[in-house]
């Protein structure tokens, strides 16, 4: 497995990371614990060294973490764990869309992450949401504190937008932006991309696989339970839906003349984007997890690059997020 450095702090991770949030939430069914304990640590064997979990995804419970804390009781000190603060988890009916970064709370959710994922220290300690009641400096201080305090490594944000990315990073250096990016989801590039390049800070694209879309055959929306984020995605409904699937069977095309699959040609692609790209796809899978890893092998020729950009040029049909989840940069 390659190793790569994001940002300038010293924060060195295996080239692919795992995502964890779908071992509790937001894809259907969850509970096969053992399942999840056992894909995290094949990961480990396999060299990825870089796991992700969030105070969300256990939604208040710490139930993400704790899994995740179990798994790596014994490779501690071998792995990178990250976490994030940044919403208020009072009311579950507001998933999503409440937020909550007030420096007191990023203190009392670092102090539950620590015990949750059974450590004296976090790796990686992101922002989840930009919080737009509390100064991104008051943000920056609180985890510079943390950081002072030895309980915190490095600090992190993720779906921040240039200026709040500046402002942060003048208080506390950053030393990772996780966003989506995908070639479903090209937003980033723009304008993000551009400031954390010259920064010095490091990327972590999360949801690398259009949320499974890029991966094995995807189903319409209407196919999908309720608790699946799958069911009320806009890429998955009725219009949006056939077109993408149109996109990924071109794909998919280019991925069998290199004997690939779709997945690792995607991550692939994101890993070609430089040095300073680390793609975290989540799975519960362990087969699905060795296919990804095996995406870090893979080498895309000038002509695979623009054939992939001819296919999806500006990204997925659909957006990603409902309106009122989206960031604002």
């Amino acid at each position: 497995m390659q190793q790569r450095t994001l940002g300038q702090q010293g924060l060195v991770v295996s080239a692919l990371g795992l995502g964890t949030m779908g071992m509790t939430m937001a894809y259907g069914p969850t509970g096969d614990e053992a399942g999840s304990i056992a894909t995290i640590r094949r990961a480990h064997e396999l060299g990825v060294t870089f796991f992700d979990t969030a105070e969300l995804y256990g939604l208040g419970t710490g139930s993400n973490e704790k899994l995740l804390g179990r798994a790596v009781k014994d490779i501690r000190d071998k792995v990178v764990l990250a976490t994030k603060f940044g919403f208020d988890l009072s009311d579950l009916k507001r998933l999503g869309t409440a937020f909550n970064s007030r420096p007191e709370h990023i203190r009392e959710v670092t102090e539950n992450s620590l015990r949750y994922l059974g450590t004296d220290y976090i790796d990686v300690l992101y922002q989840h949401r930009v919080d737009p009641n509390v100064p991104i400096e008051d943000v920056a201080g609180a985890v510079k504190q943390l950081i002072q305090e030895g309980k915190v490594r490095f600090f992190g944000l993720s779906e921040a937008g240039p200026d709040l990315i500046r402002r942060a990073h003048a208080v506390q250096p950053v030393s990772v932006l996780q966003t989506e990016w995908s070639l479903f989801e090209r937003a980033v590039e723009d304008k993000v991309l551009p400031v954390v390049r010259e920064l010095g800070i490091g990327f972590v694209p999360y949801s690398p696989l259009g949320r499974g879309f890029l991966t094995s055959t995807p189903k319409p929306a209407s196919e999908y339970p309720p608790d699946d984020m799958r069911s009320w995605s806009a890429r998955w409904q009725p219009g949006n839906f056939e077109r993408n699937v149109a996109a990924v069977e071109q794909l998919r095309a280019l991925a069998a003349e290199k004997g690939i699959t779709v997945a690792q040609l995607a991550l692939a692609w994101l890993l070609v984007k430089g040095n300073d790209v680390v793609p975290i796809p989540g799975t519960r899978s362990a087969a699905r997890l060795e296919e990804n890893v095996g995406a870090v092998s893979v080498k895309l020729t000038a002509g695979d690059l623009e054939r992939i950009e001819a296919i999806l040029p500006g990204g997925a049909f659909g957006s990603r997020y409902p309106e009122q989840m989206m960031p604002t940069w």
